[in-house]
C-alpha cells in the first residue's frame, strides 16, 4: 500500500506542477528545434521516427544496442556555450538515455562533453541517488532527490548552463545546481561552447517539445 501511494503521489505532483521551475511554452529567445512535424534542425543516423502524436521514437533496429554507436545519438547541427534547453521525454520500464553538452568531438561525446543522466531510477531514496541515476552528472554530482516518475509517463527537463555554472530542473524541482569547473574530473575538458545530443542507448525513447534558448 505504501508504495502504492508514493507512485500515485508523485504521478499527481509531476501533473500538477509540472510548469514549476520550468519556462513557460511561449517564453521569449527559444528556438523550437523539434515540434512535431520535421527534423530539419537534427541530425543521426538512428532510427528516430516522428510519431503520430508530435513526438520523436527512437525504435532501435535489429542489432542496435548499446551506448557507443554516437552518430546515432539525435545531434543538434549548431553549438552551444551557455544556453537553456528544455524538453520532454519518456521511457518504458529499465529505460536509459542522457542529455550531453558542451560536446567538443561529436565522435566521442562521453570524453569529449557532460551527461545528464536519463534513467529509470524508480524506488530509490533521495540519498542512494549516484551521478549515473536519474538527473545526475556523470562522474561529477548525482541529483539532490529522486523525481522519478513511473516508465510510460512524459518527464520535463530543463538544463541551463551559464559559463561554468550548471543547474537542471527535473519534473519541477531543481536537482542540479553546481560548479562544473570545481566539481568535474580533472581529466575532462570543459568546452566555452559545443554540440548539443541526446542519447541512442539501444532501447526505445521518446522526445518532444525540444527547445533551446542561446544566453
Amino acid at each position: 500500500m505504501k508504495n502504492f501511494l508514493t507512485v500515485f503521489i508523485l504521478t499527481a505532483f509531476a501533473a500538477l506542477s509540472a510548469q514549476a521551475g520550468h519556462p513557460e511554452k511561449d517564453a521569449e529567445g527559444f528556438v523550437t528545434i523539434f515540434d512535431g512535424t520535421d527534423m530539419e534542425m537534427l541530425e543521426t543516423e538512428g532510427n528516430w521516427q516522428i510519431d503520430g502524436d508530435g513526438s520523436l521514437y527512437l525504435e532501435p533496429r535489429e542489432g542496435e544496442e548499446g551506448w557507443k554507436r554516437y552518430h546515432h545519438y539525435l545531434w543538434l547541427k549548431k553549438k552551444y556555450g551557455d544556453f537553456v534547453f528544455d524538453f520532454e521525454y519518456k521511457y518504458n520500464e529499465g529505460g536509459n538515455s542522457g542529455f550531453y553538452f558542451r560536446v567538443g568531438d561529436r565522435t566521442d561525446p562521453v570524453e569529449s562533453g557532460f551527461e545528464v543522466q536519463i534513467l529509470d531510477s524508480s524506488g530509490k531514496s533521495d540519498e542512494e541517488m549516484g551521478h549515473h541515476d536519474n538527473g545526475g552528472v556523470i562522474k561529477t554530482q548525482g541529483a539532490s532527490k529522486n523525481m522519478t516518475i513511473p516508465a510510460g509517463e512524459w518527464n520535463r527537463m530543463t538544463v541551463t548552463v551559464q559559463g561554468d555554472h550548471l543547474t537542471v530542473i527535473l519534473n519541477g524541482e531543481k536537482v542540479q545546481d553546481l560548479d562544473l569547473a570545481a566539481k568535474k574530473p580533472k581529466e575532462k575538458a570543459l568546452h566555452e561552447e559545443g554540440y548539443i545530443t541526446i542519447q541512442d542507448h539501444g532501447l526505445p525513447f521518446w522526445v518532444r517539445d525540444l527547445r533551446v534558448k542561446a544566453l
